[in-house]
């Protein structure tokens, strides 16, 4: 079997919570900056965190009932919820992933990136999600060196 050949890499860690004002003296304890915190579409809000020059964080929030998160909470209280890998080239990932017979679910397509997660029935039972930003992502949002791990996307890499 052959494996992709796009770069690939760990973009930030994901941590369901209950509360981010209770979890962030934590990451701050630790070192952490926070960069910024965002709802999405009134279901959970996130807020990235920045940890030295390129670990980050996320802890992300339910603020809706019954939602992905709520469920995720109820069944496993606070913690690791998935490991977000930012990729060149999501597509060609997403078949090498196939081809070596794990499954892919939920690919979407945004106005400024794509995702699509592995389901956390592999092995190392652990949810990755596949993240290929585009070229705007950035835009309306923090400047790309606060957004981006070493501040540039994995695709601009690709590209050279």
């Amino acid at each position: 079997m052959r494996t992709h050949d796009t770069p690939i890499r760990v973009d930030h860690v994901g941590v369901a919570v209950e509360s981010v004002e209770d979890a962030e003296p934590v990451l701050l304890a630790l070192g952490c900056e926070r960069l910024t915190v965002e709802p999405v579409e009134d279901r959970f809000r996130w807020a990235y965190y920045r940890l030295g020059d390129a670990s980050r964080l996320e802890l992300i929030e339910p603020v809706a009932e019954d939602t992905f998160l709520t469920k995720f909470l109820d069944e496993n209280g606070p913690g690791l919820h998935h490991v977000t890998l930012e990729v060149a080239d999501i597509d060609a990932v997403i078949e090498s992933l196939r081809e070596h017979g794990l499954r892919v679910v939920d690919r979407a397509e945004f106005d400024t990136w794509t995702e699509a997660f592995v389901s956390p029935g592999n092995p190392t039972g652990a949810l990755f999600q596949l993240m290929e930003y585009h070229d705007d992502y950035h835009e309306d949002r923090l400047p790309s060196e606060e957004l981006f791990v070493n501040g540039s996307r994995v695709g601009e890499l690709f590209k050279r």
